[in-house]
């Protein structure tokens, strides 16, 4: 009897064929999802990693640049404002310290009072203490001078020379001043177009008061130019920038203050402006008036 075969019927060889034909199909496909997946995530992640880091360098610099701009200008530690202390490092208590003391109306004279009545740490102390600026009397009143021992002759107003005619050697000769130092004082000389006032030789970065007062024993300013007062309560802020200790951003900043403010009455207002040298006010009222 002849048995009937099946129309699926297959051979061996092809049943085999099949079979690892259908596996070499599945290995292609699970290679290429793979693929899919994860062969361009780690490029994706590399990239954005990279952007990130980018960023945040930005963002570090950015807040660098601003530090460093702050920690170049010094400033009166009786007048640290909210915003001054968070970027000095001060803690909200060690403000709040500082601004108690200053409503009982006292000053802070030295770094120690300072350490003293906010108690800031010693390593915040070392590093903002260098940007202390404390006025001229406050200074030289601290300890004695030797110099106070040998009196100097002061001459007459006649019998004194004009300032604005003083010499680098004649400083070096006659006065004993250091030679950078009475090149120093020349040139600030030449760059005021002329000292105004003998108050400004406070100005003069490395002249003891010694040698300061020494110097106006024999020379006063007798000869300057004509001074015209600018009216600080409404000159622009380029004619505030014509005095000789106002960059752009402090004028700014005073032209600023009087429109919040209104009309200033006393320079020592000017005090409440961040960053504002009081201790300054005595030659800045040379060119400056209030009405």
């Amino acid at each position: 009897m002849n048995t009937i075969k099946s129309h699926f019927e297959m051979h061996t060889r092809f049943r085999n064929g099949i079979l690892i034909l259908a596996i070499l199909i599945f290995i292609v496909m699970i290679s290429f999802y793979i693929y899919l997946v994860t062969g361009k995530d780690p490029d994706n992640f590399n990239e954005l990693s990279e952007f990130q880091i980018q960023v945040d360098s930005l963002k570090n610099v950015s807040l660098l640049t601003k530090e460093k701009a702050y920690k170049l200008r010094p400033f009166n530690p009786n007048f640290i404002s909210d915003y001054k202390g968070y970027l000095l490092g001060m803690s909200a208590n060690e403000l709040d310290k500082l601004h108690q003391y200053r409503e009982q109306n006292k000053w802070i004279n030295s770094v120690s009072d300072f350490k003293k009545v906010t108690g800031v740490s010693d390593s915040l102390l070392v590093v903002i203490s260098p940007l202390f600026t404390f006025p001229d009397w406050i200074q030289h009143s601290k300890t004695k001078k030797t110099y106070q021992k040998n009196k100097i002759t002061i001459k007459s107003y006649a019998e004194k020379e004009d300032l604005n005619t003083i010499s680098t050697e004649t400083l070096q000769e006659k006065i004993g001043v250091p030679d950078f130092i009475a090149d120093r004082i020349v040139r600030y000389k030449e760059s005021l177009g002329g000292f105004v006032s003998d108050l400004q030789l406070k100005d003069v970065l490395g002249l003891y008061e010694s040698q300061r007062n020494k110097i106006l024993s024999l020379y006063t300013v007798k000869t300057n130019k004509n001074v015209q007062k600018i009216n600080i309560n409404t000159a622009t802020v380029k004619e505030l920038m014509e005095v000789p200790y106002f960059d752009f951003e402090t004028a700014l900043e005073i032209r600023d203050f009087i429109k919040e403010n209104g009309s200033i009455s006393d320079f020592e207002e000017l005090g409440e402006i961040e960053g504002f040298y009081l201790e300054k006010i005595d030659r800045i009222a040379l060119y400056l008036g209030l009405e």
